[in-house]
């Protein structure tokens, strides 16, 4: 059986690819729409691909509307604005949430409608250029043709695709990073290892994205403590960026599955920020989905040897899930209940979650089947 295999046409990596990328910026209009958030502006890195842009005579708007958890207002919000400005490309600068707004909104310039009805659905007429620029490492959206936007109405996330929306240009530059609190470290770095083991236990996996998956998981877990310890540290900086890069192509091509179908609606109800719902839920997803992936969980146990050649599958999946478990403990992952989500509340909306997380199509790739009842079970174990 073939497999197909995408990731952006051009990625641009390391110290100073901002300013590297001149050429990209020059190639992909007269017009740019930044997309970015209110925090990016203030912290300067806005200006900062601005000032390139000023330098080389491209005009360009300015969206920063975006939060957390971008809903389809914020992007009929962009739309507005591409189209009054007369813009003719995007850049997507920040998180996950900027990059996938930036696709989004991309998305509506050239196919008729609202989001609501591209959900599910493949997007395939063609967008204007798009140049990614992340400042996180983590949601490797700069590698997907995926965008996750909220229905500001319904409550629920919207998952549009099509490979028209992978970015045209990925600028991968890890100084953007330096600065990140630890907040902005854990929760998009446990993201881009959700994305490295679930797309490496999917049953979309192929032996491309296995290759990614491995090296993204040894990344990981090796540099993520680090730079949530010590943010400087420049070569544990560098390293994530290109865990989450890798991961992100990962899913890309192999999908997620059931950690990423049941965050969604925690996220969406909930606003707990999507790479710690999907740290909280880990430990129980992938318990549940071990016993159909031994071998799989196994071999990730021992690429980041805490567990031996000797060791039965059973016994180095096992193994690895505790190493899973632990990481998140030194990101400091707090428990629902400790995050402040009420717990009248969550059990009171347990069953919609259940049938959006199932809905969503992600826990359809996990190697194990995944009944109602599962999820259900898996959502009463976080609060235990």
């Amino acid at each position: 059986m073939s497999s197909n295999f995408v990731m952006p046409k051009q990625i641009i990596s390391g110290a100073g690819a901002l300013n590297d990328a001149k050429d990209v910026f020059k190639k992909a209009g007269k017009k740019a729409l930044i997309v970015s958030g209110k925090v990016m502006e203030k912290v300067g890195n806005v200006a900062k691909v601005t000032k390139i842009l000023d330098e080389l005579s491209i005009e360009y708007a300015i969206y920063t509307d975006i939060t957390g958890e971008p809903t389809d207002v914020m992007i009929e919000g962009g739309l507005k604005v591409y189209k009054e400005e007369n813009c003719d490309f995007l850049i997507g600068l920040g998180g996950g949430s900027p990059l996938d707004s930036m696709k989004a909104i991309a998305a509506l310039v050239t196919n008729p409608g609202k989001i609501p009805d591209y959900m599910g659905k493949i997007i395939t007429n063609e967008v204007p250029p798009m140049i990614a620029i992340p400042t996180t490492a983590g949601t490797g959206s700069e590698a997907t043709w995926f965008t996750i936007i909220t229905d500001s109405e319904k409550d629920i996330k919207m998952l549009l695709k099509g490979p028209v929306l992978m970015p045209d240009v990925a600028i991968i530059d890890y100084t953007f990073t330096l600065t990140s609190p630890k907040s902005v470290t854990a929760a998009p770095g446990l993201d881009a290892l959700t994305h490295a083991i679930e797309g490496y236990t999917s049953r979309k996996a192929q032996l491309l994205t296995d290759t990614f998956a491995v090296s993204a998981v040894k990344r990981i877990f090796k540099y993520l403590p680090i730079a949530y310890n010590d943010g400087s540290n420049e070569e544990a900086r560098e390293q994530m960026a290109l865990a989450a890069l890798e991961a992100g192509v990962v899913i890309n091509n192999s999908s997620v599955t059931i950690v990423h179908g049941m965050s969604r609606p925690i996220g969406a109800l909930f606003h707990v920020p999507h790479g710690m719902s999907n740290a909280m839920l880990m430990k129980e997803c992938f318990s549940f989905a071990l016993d159909g992936a031994y071998e799989r969980f196994a071999d990730l146990g021992r690429a980041i040897k805490v567990a031996a050649e000797t060791d039965s599958d059973k016994e180095a999946a096992e193994k690895f899930l505790d190493a899973v478990e632990n990481i998140c403990k030194v990101c400091e992952i707090p428990t629902l209940e400790e995050y402040g989500v009420d717990r009248e509340k969550f059990f009171a909306s347990v069953d919609k979650m259940a049938d959006d997380a199932l809905a969503s199509g992600s826990p359809g790739n996990t190697i194990k089947d995944v009944t109602k009842d599962d999820v259900l079970k898996i959502y009463d174990a976080l609060w235990k």
